[in-house]
């Protein structure tokens, strides 16, 4: 890929003191960085193929630049432990917890994060989660600084048989499975997991 287009990307959505530490991230191990629009289940995800080149890399392109820089070195590194490893471990187990603390820790600065972030993030990064969004006060702190926020509700907030929308369905909320939330959409009758960090809106409260 392109170390223009690669640097233009990261100039664009990154913090400004976090773009050259990113950027000789990408020197080091290049991959393919590409940008998403939003999507609800994720925020980004590492993936590797033989009959590619390059591992391949993608983030949702509407996040603000605190959660892209943390989303992109969590991404790296899976990278990182694939390169090592292969595909012989935990995904999100031990050497990728620590390969990820170990490429975050010269980030956790005041000039890259603000402090309602930083404060929040160098508690998750002792024992990082395979999403930042299991991390509901590390979740809290990030939305403070969403450019464009909605009057949407976080599904995890919302009691058991509430309805709401999400991506033009509706859903009725059920049990709490880990990190994900059982829900019946309305009109195939079908049950989705969603996770419980998940933003929705036109939230009608369960009255139980």
């Amino acid at each position: 890929m392109n170390a223009n287009k690669v640097l233009e990307i990261l100039q664009t959505h990154l913090p400004p003191d976090a773009v050259e530490y990113c950027f000789a991230l990408w020197k080091t191990n290049p991959f393919e960085l590409k940008l998403s629009k939003s999507r609800q289940t994720k925020v980004g995800d590492f993936t590797s193929k033989r009959s590619k080149s390059h591992p391949r890399i993608t983030l949702n392109n509407d996040l603000n630049p605190y959660l892209f820089l943390t989303t992109y070195v969590h991404e790296v590194a899976h990278l990182h432990v694939f390169i090592k490893h292969g595909h012989r471990v935990d995904p999100h187990g031990e050497e990728w917890k620590q390969t990820f603390t170990d490429l975050m820790i010269p980030l956790l600065w005041e000039n890259i994060y603000p402090e309602e972030v930083l404060h929040e993030l160098r508690r998750h990064m002792v024992n990082p989660k395979a999403s930042s969004f299991a991390d509901t006060k590390l979740t809290e702190a990030f939305r403070l600084f969403d450019k464009n926020k909605t009057h949407a509700a976080v599904l995890s907030q919302l009691p058991e048989g509430s309805t709401f929308q999400l991506q033009g369905r509706y859903f009725k909320k059920g049990k709490l499975r880990r990190t994900r939330i059982l829900c019946k959409e309305l009109k195939s009758k079908r049950d989705y997991l969603v996770p419980a960090d998940a933003l929705v809106q036109n939230v009608q409260l369960s009255l139980l």
